[in-house]
């Protein structure tokens, strides 16, 4: 078995270390001096190769120098409660319930209760979906390597104590701040700390910081700050956090709700005045109807009902394996309509096989196998093709490393130097073809024919010179062609399917070879997998970048950089983007996308600024994860008509009111009647139902150009039958009969927005609206329903008065929508 060249701890000279850490107090153990040359670098530090000892640990652990930042995914029990309860409207609805209880009988004050119930509803929502996002958290959690006694393991980032020497890997997350103690092409993307994406060389006595990743290369460090001292430890612990971040639709709530409230206070205002001093009514009767209506003019429910709607999806995909690490990202989903696919770890399983090795220049077929086998083993961390090589040639040579250069994904190829023995040496290369070969080399006609089989292939060269030295790659010698197999995940051709069916085009952004890819993304039934672009020959101006990419489906030879840029040319196209991706490389890209998706089985560093991971690695997850986006956001619009429907006409009926000088018509119990049966539970039940449509922008525009016609009619048919009822009822109870026959009309004005709302109709939700319908049936019908809502249709005439001012009404309303649809498309 081969060794690893033994690090030298501090033997660079200055003007040999790479960039310097970040800036910010350096930590330096007592006695040690900063690098006069470089003063923002340490020293390299004399650790221990072998790391902490157990006595050690257990006395740090002892003082308290553990990286005890305690990690939550949630929030806590308090923060739900208290975001759940202390709202404004909850506070303005919470005042009024009061003084109902004290001046009404209770069935005014029924509206008291189904705010205690919907907040209920959203504490023990959200408290479910906090113990499914908890305990995914768990299970997605990365592990960092330590190394104690010579031991190397993984364990929690929050076992860690001062002093561990961390091992480091391509993709692995520096949990803690540190100093580099052993480097081996190790290159640190701060990007996440300092916006600026091209990776940091590091050396021994560098710094490290928390919140950054390994590009490429390993090494160790030493820790030399934990727990909440660490740099990004606070900003971990806010990112980690249950956060509601930015989102159309929430956003698109609160600025209606800011309107509504601005209209409100007048409108209440001019209603007090009216019912208090105008008409000189008995005092308890004019408070209870005044109340009655201020209450409905508020959609308490609308925000509460959204909370549910996204909690109960993040519990839906979390049943499958789907951590959503920001709520709105499911928003997001019903958003995309184009996907940016990875190839590998997406389209292709993780594992390659080798399909055969070509020796090319007459090299010997026994010799190029034992080279492979001695590249195998000189990375301790190998990627997926060297893995294959790996498992194909096992080293059995005692050939041994003096140098080695990591694969890097900017690079395209990795090298390692050999003594062989008997004073002979060999340095190699292995990597894209593409890359390694001119252009005009024979060998890459071969190469080509390969790729469009779908075939993976790597170039083995030997180097002339070191390296470390100037253009390595110039004038390599190429030895053999290695062909790997990649394994086709068995669910993603369906999963591509689904997108062409919902027409969001799916674009496959690889590393690899173009050619390759698109044949790979062919046998999957990619549409337009024959339109491949290499990334190389993509225009650099953004609006051809842009044309290009709308153009092609397939993309090979991208690099990171590219891959952000593509995304963000998509974007100022207008288009929402998702983006998936399982390595390193895909961060940049993966943290700019509007949804980053990103596979449990990839890095640390792609799974901590993704929004959703699927920790199950199935791909054909993503299709759930957008059907449950396009559902809530669907249903989320349709609901929100209903809430602001209930909204408008209360506003306009307190106007009419105060405007014609007359009692207001309803109590509370009535309002809160009608909008139980048209509001309250439809909605519900609207929200939890199946949605495939995609969703569209401009949420506030789209609702309120038909809640504002819908209102309106409904405000004027009951204030209308209002009116005629005053003049035909006379004596003692002719406020209770006005006040059913108005109800009367507004409940079946009401029924009708919501039977256009449910629509398309199933068989559910015609039961739906006829239970509705059937449940005020039976209130009218009920005796002591009667009573207890005060509601009793007096004689025949008023009563289907009320029922013909309503199919004018619905009439009206049907009329009004088709025409907003088609002057007023959102």
């Amino acid at each position: 078995m081969t060794q690893r060249a033994p690090q030298s701890f501090g033997e660079q000279t200055p003007e040999a270390s790479g960039a310097a850490g970040l800036p910010g107090p350096a930590v330096i153990d007592a006695g040690s001096e900063l690098d006069p040359v470089h003063p923002m670098r340490l020293p390299a530090p004399a650790v221990n190769p072998r790391g902490l000892t157990a006595a050690e640990v257990a006395q740090r652990i002892a003082h308290g120098e553990v990286n005890d930042v305690p990690v939550r995914s949630s929030r806590s029990i308090g923060e739900i409660v208290r975001a759940n309860v202390l709202t404004r409207f909850n506070l303005i609805i919470g005042v009024l319930w009061l003084i109902m209880l004290a001046v009404a009988p209770i069935q005014d004050s029924l509206f008291g209760f189904v705010i205690i119930a919907n907040t209920g509803i959203g504490i023990i929502q959200e408290w479910r979906a906090k113990k499914t996002l908890d305990s995914l958290a768990v299970i997605g959690e990365a592990k960092p390597t330590v190394r104690r006694d010579g031991i190397s393991a993984e364990i929690s980032a929050s076992e860690i104590v001062l002093g561990d020497l961390v091992e480091l890997g391509p993709g692995d997350k520096v949990v803690v701040d540190g100093t580099v103690a052993e480097a081996d092409g190790l290159e640190i993307d701060e990007s996440l700390l300092t916006g600026e994406a091209d990776p940091v060389l590091k050396r021994p006595g560098d710094q490290v910081m928390s919140g950054s990743f390994v590009f490429a290369g390993g090494g160790a460090f030493a820790a030399t700050k934990v727990g909440r001292e660490a740099y990004a430890a606070q900003l971990a612990e806010e990112a980690s956090r249950f956060t509601l971040v930015h989102s159309e639709l929430r956003t698109g709530i609160s600025t209606i709700l800011k309107y509504v409230t601005w209209m409100m206070v007048p409108t209440a205002l001019g209603l007090i005045i009216s019912q208090l001093f105008v008409e000189n009514n008995d005092v308890t009767e004019s408070i209870a109807r005044t109340v009655g209506g201020i209450v409905p003019m508020i959609p308490e429910g609308l925000v509460l009902l959204t909370s549910v709607a996204f909690a109960i999806g993040v519990i839906r995909l979390g049943r499958e394996q789907c951590l959503v690490q920001e709520l709105p990202a499911i928003e997001g989903l019903a958003r995309v309509d184009v996907v940016c696919l990875d190839k590998t770890g997406t389209l292709t399983e993780g594992g390659m096989d080798v399909a055969e090795v070509r020796a090319l220049r007459g090299a010997d077929d026994t010799y190029i196998q034992h080279v492979l086998g001695a590249l195998g083993a000189s990375d301790p961390r190998p990627n997926a093709s060297l893995r294959a090589i790996v498992d194909a040639y096992p080293d059995t040579q005692e050939w041994r490393c003096t140098q080695s250069l990591p694969f890097s994904s900017t690079r395209k190829y990795s090298g390692a130097a050999f003594d062989e023995g008997g004073g002979r040496a060999s340095t190699w290369l292995l990597g894209a073809p593409d890359v390694l070969l001119p252009r005009q080399d024979p060998a890459l006609t071969e190469i080509e024919q390969l790729n469009e089989q779908g075939l993976r292939v790597l170039l083995l060269a030997r180097a002339q010179g070191g390296l470390d030295g100037p253009g390595i790659a110039a004038g390599a010698v190429p030895s053999a062609l290695v062909v790997l197999e990649q394994r086709l995940r068995p669910d993603a051709e369906e999963t591509l399917s689904y997108f062409a069916d919902q027409r969001v085009a799916a674009k496959v952004i690889s590393g690899d070879n173009a050619v390759s890819v698109g044949a790979v993304a062919g046998k999957l039934g990619l549409p337009g997998a024959e339109n491949t672009l290499d990334a190389r020959r993509l225009p650099t101006a953004p609006d051809d970048m842009a044309t290009a990419i709308e153009k092609h489906a397939v993309f090979g030879r991208v690099t990171p950089r590219q891959k952000r840029d593509m995304v963000g040319v998509l974007q100022s196209r207008g288009h929402t983007v998702a983006m998936t991706g399982d390595g390193v490389n895909d961060v940049l890209a993966l943290k700019d996308a509007d949804i980053g998706v990103s596979m449990g089985s990839g890095s640390e560093a792609t799974r901590a600024v993704a929004q959703i991971v699927l920790l199950n690695n199935s791909f054909t997850t993503l299709p759930s994860v957008v059907a449950e986006g396009r559902r809530v956001i669907g249903n989320i619009t349709r609901v929100a008509t209903l809430f602001l429907t209930k909204t408008v006409y209360s506003v306009l009926l307190a106007i009419l009111v105060v405007c014609f000088q007359t009692e207001y018509p309803f109590l509370p119990r009535h309002l809160t009647l009608l909008s139980t049966l048209t509001i309250g539970v439809p909605a519900f039940f609207l929200a939890l139902a199946p949605n495939k449509e995609r969703a569209h922008p401009h949420f506030v525009r789209r609702v309120m150009r038909y809640a504002i016609p819908s209102g309106v009619i409904a405000a004027v048919a009951t204030f209308a039958t209002y009116l005629i009822a005053r003049h035909y009822y006379t004596g003692p109870g002719e406020l209770d009969a006005e006040t059913s026959a108005a109800t009367l009309t507004l409940f079946l004005v009401s029924m009708w927005v919501l039977a256009i709302i449910a629509r398309p109709y199933t068989w559910w939700r015609v039961c739906l609206v006829a239970t509705m319908g059937l449940a005020f049936l039976i209130v009218l019908v009920v005796p002591w329903l009667q009573n207890f809502f005060a509601l009793k249709l007096v004689g025949a005439t008023m009563p289907w008065t009320a029922v013909g001012i309503a199919v004018v009404a619905a009439a009206c309303l049907e009329f009004a929508w088709r025409l907003v649809g088609r002057r007023f498309p959102a």
